[in-house]
């Protein structure tokens, strides 16, 4: 994991907006809880809360943008999740299934 990511998981923990270079982190309150939402180049890639993850690709289906998206999956309790490219395909795979990867899939 890039250190950059390790920062961006440790802010998503520790309930503090965060921004370094391309990447943030903010939390926002609504009425379910706090919900934590991670932007890459100002565009929504993922939404925590304590019901689950919903990850974006924010219109850019980039390495960067995956390597993001997984090293959340790996703090969001979700072991064994992630989100992998073949033949220029992006897919994801989760539950011992796979799919094809949908902006807006939510994992609870």
């Amino acid at each position: 994991m890039r250190k950059i990511e390790t920062a961006m998981n440790q802010a998503i923990a520790s309930g503090k907006n965060w921004r370094s270079g391309n990447t943030s982190v903010a939390h926002r309150e609504t009425e379910f809880g706090m919900v934590s939402d991670v932007k890459l180049h100002g565009n929504l890639i993922a939404s925590i809360s304590e019901f689950g993850v919903t990850l974006y690709d924010g219109g850019w289906r980039s390495n960067t943008t995956k390597s993001r998206l997984n090293a959340i999956l790996e703090i969001s309790g979700r072991p064994g999740d992630s989100v992998f490219q073949k033949n220029h395909q992006w897919f994801l795979s989760y539950d011992r299934k796979v799919e094809p990867f949908e902006s807006g899939a939510t994992l609870g």
